[in-house]
């Protein structure tokens, strides 16, 4: 499993940016994946997962009714829309997947994802 996350940047506060995670083979349409991200001087910490079926989304408190996750199986690409982007969004975002196929642990912890991403970086400028 192969994962690169694209489309950090810097922005202004209330502005709007979209990442995507471009994955090797199958991996979107048969593992469970989740954005993190990692400020600095803090833990990772999810913000969004999907199940590989696209049933369920997660959403952390902080970013529920601002980001959504999605995916395109036919591309292999997972996606975050982020809107009305604080300055506490910043940091570096990391797309990953479950260590186990066709498998939702229901979990958001970084522990539960066993492949993982360079992250992009996104900056929000107050």
């Amino acid at each position: 499993v192969q994962l690169q996350a694209s489309g950090g940047g810097l922005v202004q506060a209330g502005g709007s940016l979209r990442l995507s995670c471009s994955a090797s083979g199958r991996t979107v349409s048969i593992y469970t994946m989740g954005w993190f991200r990692q400020a600095p001087g803090k833990e990772r910490e999810n913000v969004a997962a999907i199940r590989w079926n696209g049933e369920r989304t997660y959403y952390a408190n902080s970013v529920r009714g601002r980001f959504t996750i999605s995916k395109d199986n036919a591309k292999n690409t997972l996606f975050l829309e982020m809107n009305s982007l604080r300055p506490d969004d910043t940091g570096v975002y990391y797309c990953a997947a479950e260590r186990t196929p066709y498998y939702d642990s229901q979990s958001v912890s970084k522990e539960n994802f066993g492949h993982w991403g360079q992250g992009t970086l996104v900056t929000v400028s107050s």
